[in-house]
């Protein structure tokens, strides 16, 4: 095969992978703020929530949770163990599935 056309066919997988790329660097950055929040109880939490359901979640479940990511970390926080009711816009199966605390993984 000419060494032309053997390019040209990298170059069109190579853009076909970096298509498919986009959703994945979302859920890598998303990971990154769920995971390194600025405490341990924090990245215990949020990060172990994304950890267990983030694969699971379509665009708009992704959407939430980078806004819910916006807050501070003592709401989600106090959100996910039941000391305060979550803003409406978040009140629903995300928080629900995080109310049930048993994504955390514990230290022994």
């Amino acid at each position: 095969m000419d060494c032309f056309v053997t390019s040209l066919l990298a170059m069109t997988k190579f853009e076909h992978y970096m298509h498919n790329m986009l959703p994945d660097e979302e859920l890598k950055r998303l990971h990154w703020r769920a995971n390194h929040r600025g405490t341990r109880e924090a990245d215990m939490l949020i990060g172990g929530f994304f950890d267990a359901h983030s694969a699971s979640w379509d665009a708009d479940q992704r959407a939430l949770f980078s806004a819910m990511l916006e807050e501070q970390d003592v709401d989600i926080m106090a959100w996910a163990i039941g000391t305060a009711e979550p803003p409406e816009r978040f009140a629903g199966p995300m928080i629900d599935a995080m109310k049930r605390l048993d994504y955390i993984r514990t230290l022994r």
